[in-house]
Order: structure tokens, then sequence, then C-alpha cells
């Protein structure tokens, strides 16, 4: 028995109603829960903590269906282990503001077994990387603000102060316990541990003479290093999308509340952190660029902290820059970046649990609330606890960022039985990033499933009143498809979820996409050739990242597989005849899955050997702009070469007349016999030697 399976054996499911504020089924919920023993409590984290003490002393595993007083909970189990017990592993799992506190609480039954089955799905481990910060501190600002902030600092950091302008009025500290210089910063690169500045009008201080401080000559293109830096110049930050920016501190000079948390927040920066690894890249699938021709930059265009950078064919990632939002991932058509804190297989394991749990539970179609942590989860927390909370049919899933989630996840929500996804934006939320991909997202899900209203919304409420009405004045009706489990990556997953809210009605459609309000191209559509001006010179098929573009080795042709293009528009810039245009649908058809002929032409016969080269057409406009018009291919046998095959043709200049190769025939070779019978021929003649 492995140790999951013996942690499952004997699980105990721990509930309690808040002071008779909610009433769970705890048999039903015991029941989900594989038959887990269940009680039943009124005041589980105070008056009946002992109830808890004592399952925790049981060992396995303790599932409390309330996370709120957690810390509770885990001192609870801190009693047990001092007691010299080995405490069971705790599972706190809200399931009181998100199902039980609602206007609709009493059919909340299903809602809870979904919450409480999702909850306790293992998730896989993100990967890190360690960051090191000896807490060598920047202090850059107004002098009187940075030196006040320096010399506060330098008990814990090691800092250096940086006046953004120097009066005479001002005076150095009593003991120089910093360095102190004037300077204006052109340019911050890196991140906590690893910050690299660019310094112009770059002076030290001189620490000699009475009255005011006084500076060295001034210099430009000063670079130094350090591990943080506390901005408090009041101007345009040093860095795009500062809060995401770890190590990089930024506070008004003039907010003495912002700065006290500033100066709180850098003296905690000091020591050895984990960095989650949130993208995962592969170079090769990346359709950045392709011999110097643009092709696919939608990740460059909505990074918030500029983490990506072009890097020759493909993109790099920095990431200690990268914040984690996810949202290169999100429009990625080709999975070069993948979000890794946790995959997308995760994500979609996660929602098949929440829809077919409530389903299973009699719940019928729900609805999918996508939501943050910070925000999210604390709006929906007011709204439970001082409004209508959630309907009994809207499943929350939290995530670290709602910019993760991505048409891929939109579409594949709905092919689950979802009835619609709404996605709850908070006041950080990358929206340049979430609400491409809502359109995006309801522009395939409307056209697919036949339906007029849109089934991904984005929700903002600045009041929990606001959600509130927002969710229970709008119930859309479940869609008639029948559930699938999507399966492979991101743009699988899409094709799987598109055939299912299709149907067989429109299983061989074809939808356009050319109206959606996107950033930059659709990453899914149809290449099409102007085969009157075509030349078959297969450049596009050289340069295709995604192999969309193929031809075929026996004959000259251009062939197309739709489901691989990304219209990421190389073929449009690297064709020499403008033949290719773009159209941007998705194909429903199994068809888009094969190669089609874009175009194809009869090879020529060498008029030597007979070997079929090239196109035949190409060859014959060739041979009639040329013959008898250019003086190169006037009284000759030169336009015969364009007619021939490689190895014909080589031959032919070798031969001829003209070709600087030729240097005469080459001499009969000589044998025994020649040298032989020339002596027999000397000595009738007697010629020979005597």
């Amino acid at each position: 028995m492995t140790e999951t399976n013996k942690a499952t054996s004997k699980r105990r499911l721990m509930l309690c109603n808040c002071e008779a504020t909610m009433s769970p089924d705890g048999a039903a919920l015991g029941e989900a829960v594989q038959g887990a023993p269940v009680t039943v409590c009124e005041n589980l984290c105070r008056k009946e903590i002992d109830l808890l003490k004592a399952a925790l002393a049981d060992g396995g595993e303790v599932v409390v269906a309330c996370s709120q007083e957690t810390a509770a909970f885990e001192e609870a189990a801190e009693d047990v282990a001092d007691g010299g017990s080995e405490p069971a592993r705790i599972h706190a799992i809200d399931i009181r503001d998100r199902a039980g506190w609602s206007d609709e609480g009493g059919s909340g039954t299903p809602k809870q077994i979904a919450l409480l089955k999702e909850a306790l799905l293992p998730a896989p481990a993100a990967p890190a990387t360690p960051i090191v910060s000896d807490g060598v501190c920047l202090v850059y600002g107004p002098s009187e603000t940075a030196m006040s902030a320096a010399s506060r600092l330098s008990e814990v950091l090691g800092v250096t102060c940086m006046i953004t302008s120097a009066t005479d009025e001002l005076l150095p500290p009593r003991r120089a316990d910093f360095p102190i210089v004037t300077g204006r910063i052109t340019s911050v690169s890196g991140s906590l541990g690893g910050f690299e500045v660019a310094v112009d009008s770059f002076a030290e201080a001189l620490p000699g003479g009475r009255g005011g401080v006084r500076f060295d000559a001034p210099r430009d293109g000063g670079r130094s290093n350090c591990d943080i830096i506390l901005d408090l110049s009041g101007d345009k930050a040093l860095v795009p999308a500062p809060q995401k920016r770890d190590g990089y501190l930024r506070a008004d000079p003039n907010d003495p509340i912002a700065l006290e948390k500033a100066l709180f927040d850098a003296a905690q920066l000091v020591g050895e952190f984990e960095k989650p690894l949130y993208i995962r890249f592969e170079e090769s699938l990346c359709a950045h660029s392709r011999a110097t021709q643009p092709g696919c930059d939608r990740c460059l265009n909505v990074c918030p902290t500029g983490a990506i950078t072009p890097n020759g064919d493909h993109v790099a990632i920095d990431p200690m820059i990268c914040a984690g939002c996810g949202a290169c991932a999100a429009v990625c058509p080709t999975g070069a970046a993948s979000y890794d804190d946790p995959p997308f297989a995760h994500l979609v394991r996660r929602m098949t649990t929440l829809a077919q749990s409530f389903r299973d539970a009699g719940g019928g179609a729900p609805r999918l609330l996508v939501h943050d942590a910070e925000h999210g989860g604390e709006m929906i927390s007011l709204a439970a606890r001082f409004d209508r909370g959630l309907p009994a049919d809207v499943l929350p899933l939290e995530i670290e960022e709602t910019a993760t989630f991505g048409h891929a996840a939109m579409v594949s929500a709905l092919a689950l039985g979802f009835a619609a996804v709404d996605v709850l934006l908070g006041p950080k939320a990358e929206r340049e990033a979430v609400l491409p991909q809502i359109a995006l997202a309801n522009a395939m899900s409307q056209a697919a499933a036949c339906v007029d209203h849109a089934l991904v919304r984005a929700l903002e409420p600045s009041e929990p009143s606001e959600l509130c009405d927002a969710l229970f004045s709008d119930a859309p009706s479940p869609l008639d498809i029948q559930p699938v489990l999507p399966l492979g990556d991101q743009r699988e997953v899409v094709r799987l979820a598109m055939t299912a809210l299709a149907g067989d009605a429109q299983r061989e459609a074809s939808i356009a996409l050319g109206h959606v309000d996107f950033p930059s191209r659709v990453p899914y559509g149809a290449t099409l050739v102007d085969t009157d001006a075509c030349t078959l010179c297969l450049s596009c098929v050289s340069l295709c990242p995604t192999g969309a573009l193929e031809d075929n080795p026996d004959r000259p042709e251009l062939r197309f597989r739709e489901d691989a293009c990304i219209q990421c528009g190389i073929c449009t810039r690297a064709c020499p005849e403008t033949a290719i245009t773009l159209e941007p649908r998705f194909n429903l058809a199994d068809s888009a899955r094969q190669s089609i002929t874009l175009h194809a032409e009869e090879p020529f016969a060498c008029i030597e050997c007979g070997k079929e080269f090239g196109v035949k057409g190409t060859i014959e406009r060739i041979t009639e702009k040329l013959a008898g018009k250019n003086w190169m291919y006037t009284n000759s046998d030169n336009v015969r070469l364009i007619q021939m095959c490689d190895d014909c043709r080589v031959n032919a200049q070798f031969h001829a007349e003209s070709s600087p190769f030729q240097m005469g025939s080459r001499p009969k070779v000589r044998t025994t016999e020649d040298y032989l019978r020339e002596r027999d021929g000397s000595e009738k003649d007697g010629s020979g030697d005597a």
C-alpha cells in the first residue's frame, strides 16, 4: 500500500456549521470524500478544538471544511506533536464563504462536494531557483528623504544613498555609515539579488571640508550592481510593471505611510529566497521569426514586466524578471511558452473534477467563476458575509493570475459542461491580456455552439453587491452538448473542445474569426495562395516554423495542413510574388488535420536524359523571355541549358567549346602493347638501336 493510499484510508472529514449559520450535509459530504468518517461541529476552532486534536492524534489525514481558522488548526497540530504523537496532515478547505453562506445555501451540497474533491487533488510541485540577496541596497531620491531612509536602513542593510539633486545646504550625517553619491539613473535591469544600474552625472561625496556636502566632478556612463532598489524619487518608475519586479520598491516621498511600508519591506529582503520558474520555454517551437522575416510577437505584446525579449529566430524569457502572470503562455500559439506553476493539464484536471463532481451529485449544469486569491477571494468572502453570496450553481476556481486563463482554458471549460465562464478581474489584473482572450473565446464558442449570447464574461465589480447582482440576475441556459475530457496540449484541447461545442450539425463547418478584436493575428486560420502568381519557389515552405506549409519531394507541389497554421505571417513576408494571404478562421472539419494541395504544376522533363525536374510552366516562361531576346541566349545553345537537369547542364557546359575548363582532348591511355608495337615498328624500319 502506498503512502497516499494509507492516508486516504484514514481520512476524516471535520465539518463546522459556523455557529449554526450554515447546514452542511455531513452524510453526503462524507460519502463524496471516499466514504470518510464525518464529524459535524458548531464551533470547531474554539470550543470543540479537542475533537480536532483527537482526530489529528489518530494520524492519517484530516479534512477541515474551513480555511478561515487555518492558524488555529495548525496550532492544534503542533500541540499534538508536542504530546509525542505524529499528527495527521491537515487540508483546510473553504465551503462556507464559497457555498454555505448564500441565499441558495440550502441547495449547495453538490457545490460543496465539488469544492472538496477539487481541493484534494494533488498539485504538482512547481520548479524553483534560489535567489541570494546580501542586502546591498540603493536608496534613490531627493536629498532629505533619501538621506533619512538610508540612515534608518543602514542598521540592517548595506546602503548607498544616491540623491537626485545636490544643494549647498545638504548636511552630511554625523557618522559616515553609508556612501553618499549623486546622479541620475538612466536604466535598470535585473531583479532581487542581481540589479544592474546605469547612472549619468554620477559624483561621489567628498569627505572633507566645512559647510554642506561637496561632490566630485560628475561623469556619465557609471554602472553598478545591487540587490535591492528603494526608489523614492517620485518620478516615473525605473522598470515596467514596478509592482511585479522582485527587489524593486517604490514609494511616494510625500506619503509617510507608503514610505514606512517600503522601508519595512526593504529590510526583509536579505537572505536566500526561492523564485518559482513560472514559464517553461522550448526555443525550437517558437515562431518569432525566420531568416530575419518577422513572425509571431504575441508574447512580446502582452508581457507587462519586459521579461521577454527578441533573441534571433526566437524570444528569450528572463525567469528572474518574470512575475508569473502567465499571459505569454495563454497567447502562445505553438506551446513554446507554457505555464508551469501549475501546468495547463492540472488546470484542466481541476475544472474536470469540479464539473463532473457537481453533475454526479445532482447539480445539473454549473457555471465557472475564475478569480485570483488576493482580490477575487476577498470579494467572494465579503459577498458571502454581507450580501447574497454566490449562487449554488456557480463554482469558484481560484488561480494565481487571471491572465493565465486564456481562450484555450475558456473553451475547454465550456466543453466540460459549464454553462458559462465568468472571469473576475481585480485592479491588478492584466486586462490587456485577458480581454482579447475573452473576445476570441466568445467568437469561437458562440459560432460553434450556435448561440447569440456571450458564454464568457469579464466581471469587474467595485462592490460585493455588484458581484452578487451580476451572478444572480444572469443565469444562462445549459449548452446542448455532450461533455468531453480535453487531453493534450492547449492547441489539441481547443480542437477537442470546439468539436464538442459544435456537435454533429457543425462538425464540418469553418468559423470565420476575422472580426475578433485581437491585438495580433488570431492563432487559427488558413493560408490562401494565388495560383496565377505563385511560381512554386517554396521559400514559404523553408521558413514555415510549424510545418503547416509542406512540399512534395517527388513533384512541384505546395501543400498545407491547416491545423498547424498559427497565422504568424512569415510566409506572406517571405513570398517574392506576394501570392500568399491569410484567412483567420477555425476549421472544424477533420480535413483540417490533413495536408491538402494548394498549388501544383507538371514537372519539366530534361531534354537530354528525360529526368523530371523543376516546374514546367516556370521553365517555359523563362525560355520564352530569354530565347532570342537576351544576347547570352542569341545564336548559341544556352537556351538548351535552361531545359536541362543539373547533371546534364554541368556536363554540357564542361564540354562546350567556350568552356573555361576546356583544355584539349584527353590523351589516349597507353598500354604495354602500344609500347611493344612501337618498338617492333622501329626495328622493321631499321631505326632501332644496334
